[in-house]
């Protein structure tokens, strides 16, 4: 792909995240160091986007449509990668991934809708493989700080005590900022295809189906328990049902680094004694999205972004009884500020870091330690061991 005209588009730049994203890259590295390119459906609104957003104008415009593949196709062929910010994925994400997986063009989106996810691995993951594209998905906060985080925890395990943990709790204990109005809506389609293919159901409740086979039985994480060890109470995640299928399927790419009985949950802490009893059961009751989540399109002000953070802790014995504790720390809000520039350095790492062969994956074994390494110099991500080092 050395002859290739861009390193990098940007698919749904004229949106709100996609914006973000070329925000992003405009101030990170600008119009010199990298070669990239902003697209969407309408020209003008790319144009007055680039302008808003402080673009240079030496930033090409490319007019694409999802209702065209040729278009597709033929915005795929120009570039090393495309970063897509355009869903729900269920409604407008395959012809895009198609044109990528055919046409050897490496691929990041935002995707945290496992059923449709599943299609695409069904559908082209041979593809992939055979035209060396490296199709990754759902790298922004579902799921970059969670598969990462376990990858950076269980490669300190082996390096250090003996090898991986067997089991790893991952507990979020902060997070200032809202869901993306993507993620809400991505929800709201799965939930509707639901309705007409029940099997989606099992789908969704099934740890392992996004992996190539099944695994050990997985920790209960669907209602409120007091963790003694832990002085907290944790209550459920609403992330969790994609982020545990993601890393379970990194664990198979990886050839099984984190053991065929590899057992991983996820939750939120909600502190000690009968508040943080009270606070687990109220939070297991709510809409997690709230009552009014962002639309597609809209977010946060600037200084919600800015001001956002998130604090992710994974806890895990290792085969030596050292016990583990390890972090993933973020410095904007995740559904935003944070997410915009973790699918950006993504992508880098796939034009600039690595190599490998085609497929569609997930980030850890895609990019592994050279994205963790980017997101931390570029990103305001921190992974660090708190104990057991």
């Amino acid at each position: 792909m050395s002859d290739r005209e861009f390193d990098v588009i940007i698919y749904g730049a004229s949106g709100f995240t996609g914006r973000l994203v070329a925000e992003y890259l405009q101030a990170e590295y600008g119009d010199i160091d990298l070669n990239w390119a902003m697209a969407g459906r309408n020209a003008d609104k790319l144009a007055s986007v680039r302008s808003e957003m402080g673009v240079s104008e030496n930033v090409a415009l490319i007019t694409a449509n999802s209702d065209d593949p040729a278009s597709l196709a033929a915005m795929a062929a120009r570039t090393k990668a495309i970063i897509t910010t355009v869903g729900p994925y269920q409604l407008y994400g395959e012809p895009l991934l198609k044109a990528c997986a055919e046409g050897g063009t490496d691929y990041v989106d935002l995707c945290g809708e496992p059923a449709w996810m599943k299609d695409m691995i069904d559908r082209y993951d041979d593809v992939a493989k055979k035209s060396g594209a490296r199709i990754v998905l759902s790298c922004g906060f579902d799921s970059i700080p969670f598969d990462l985080g376990v990858l950076f925890h269980q490669n300190h395990a082996i390096a250090n005590h003996g090898g991986a943990c067997e089991n790893v709790r991952c507990r979020v204990r902060g997070m200032k900022g809202t869901f993306s109005g993507g993620t809400a809506a991505s929800f709201m389609e799965t939930m509707k295809r639901a309705q007409t293919q029940p099997e989606i159901l099992d789908w969704l409740k099934d740890p392992f189906s996004l992996s190539p086979e099944s695994g050990a039985p997985q920790p209960p994480i669907h209602k409120p328990v007091e963790e003694v060890d832990l002085g907290s109470w944790a209550t459920p995640f609403i992330m969790a049902s994609i982020n545990t299928k993601n890393v379970h399927r990194s664990n198979a790419l990886l050839n099984y680094r984190y053991g065929r009985d590899f057992k991983y949950g996820e939750m939120v802490l909600t502190g000690p004694g009968e508040k943080g009893e009270a606070i687990a059961r109220g939070m297991a009751k709510t809409n997690a999205f709230g009552e009014n989540p962002p639309k597609p399109g809209e977010g946060p002000s600037k200084e919600e972004r800015e001001t956002g953070s998130y604090d992710v802790m994974f806890v895990g014995d290792a085969p030596n009884g050292t016990r583990i504790i390890s972090s993933v720390k973020g410095d904007k809000d995740p559904g935003y500020g944070s997410t915009s520039k973790m699918i950006a350095e993504a992508a880098l790492t796939l034009v600039k870091d690595t190599q490998g062969k085609g497929g569609v994956m997930t980030p850890a074994p895609a990019m592994g330690k050279a994205l963790l390494d980017r997101l931390q110099m570029h990103a305001g991500l921190t992974f660090s061991i708190e104990q057991g080092a």
